[in-house]
């Protein structure tokens, strides 16, 4: 043998037949162009969907977001008095979520995303109007469904006592802030709400573990939604130890306004601005 040390190999890598080449694609991450025009398909779907049909699934959405309530009693009174209690009711907070959005019902907050990337896309009149409209009957069939649920739980004898204890220890919580701090803290669960919007159309099998995840950190935070948040909170003008105008001035109003706030401006809007200043012949 002599001392030459080996020729290195400079040639390109082998080429990848179509095959892989396909395999590759399919692993690769969808971009935000792809994201939002997923989102802005579902968007075109819902504005044209009757209201009546918008009306039916608003209703069945605001009466399952019950049972996140019912599941966040269930595990705050099981859990007993320990430091962890918290973290583990969070958990219920999950469950109403999980099925509306798996059922495919109407929830309001999920609607400051959809349909304002249409909006900003056409920006006509009649697109606008029609998500006005949209607004109007999912908000307002969205809360009639949550005050159902709260007044049967309030009249009918559905629970133990201690749970009943429950769920007016987590009733409380959607009171006590001022009209500016419950404003500021609902934009935080409009903005994740609508993230999880965002991230929904490619997550595939893990459509289950992105809710679980972001409406867990909602709850943990008590980031106040309009929609799971008005369950508990009605629930506490019905049992007695709030009126409604604590409702309507205290929870409802800073709420929504915040969660609009959060779902709209921090991501439909950023979203919308990232694909729309990344096309061909964009400025920036």
């Amino acid at each position: 043998m002599d001392g030459n040390p080996m020729p290195q190999d400079d040639s390109p890598p082998t080429s990848l037949d179509p095959q892989e080449k396909r395999d590759a694609r399919r692993r690769e991450s969808p971009s935000a162009a792809v994201v939002y025009e997923a989102i802005r398909g579902e968007a075109e779907n819902e504005l044209s969907r009757p209201l009546v049909a918008l009306a039916w699934s608003a209703l069945a959405a605001g009466l399952s977001m019950g049972f996140s309530f019912i599941a966040q009693a269930l595990l705050y009174s099981y859990s007993g008095d320990v430091a962890w209690r918290p973290i583990v009711s969070s958990f219920g907070y999950s469950v109403g979520f999980l099925f509306v959005i798996l059922g495919r019902q109407q929830l309001f907050t999920e609607n400051t995303l959809t349909p304002v990337l249409e909006v900003l896309r056409v920006r006509d009149v009649s697109t606008t109007l029609g998500t006005l409209k949209l607004w109007a009957v999912v908000l307002c069939f969205n809360m009639l469904g949550t005050a159902v649920f709260a007044l049967v739980l309030t009249q009918f004898d559905l629970l133990a006592p201690k749970i009943d204890e429950a769920l007016e220890a987590i009733a409380a919580r959607e009171y006590g802030h001022d009209f500016g701090t419950m404003f500021v803290r609902a934009i935080f669960a409009g903005w994740l709400v609508a993230l999880m919007v965002w991230l929904m159309p490619f997550a595939e099998s893990a459509r289950v573990g992105v809710i679980i995840l972001v409406t867990f950190v909602i709850g943990l935070a008590h980031f106040p939604h309009i929609i799971a948040g008005s369950v508990a909170a009605l629930y506490g003008v019905f049992q007695g130890p709030h009126g409604f105008g604590d409702f309507l001035f205290g929870f409802f109003a800073p709420t929504l306004l915040g969660n609009m706030v959060g779902g709209i401006m921090l991501v439909a809007a950023i979203n919308y601005a990232q694909v729309s200043y990344s096309k061909p012949g964009a400025d920036g």
